[in-house]
């Protein structure tokens, strides 16, 4: 539950900081965690595959 909360928190801070800075500021950081999550997903992949063959 307190996890719950604390990430509703950090929600709510992150939205009310892209409300005050610039749209193009907003899209470059929103295309870079893009990019960093479609990384993460596919070194994710790529692990659970060679661990499989074991």
């Amino acid at each position: 539950m307190l996890f719950l909360v604390a990430a509703l928190l950090l929600l709510g801070v992150v939205l009310g900081t892209v409300a005050h800075v610039p749209p193009a500021v907003s899209t470059v950081l929103a295309v870079g965690i893009a990019l960093w999550l479609a990384i993460f997903a596919y070194r994710e992949r790529q692990s659970r595959r060679g661990r499989g063959t074991h």
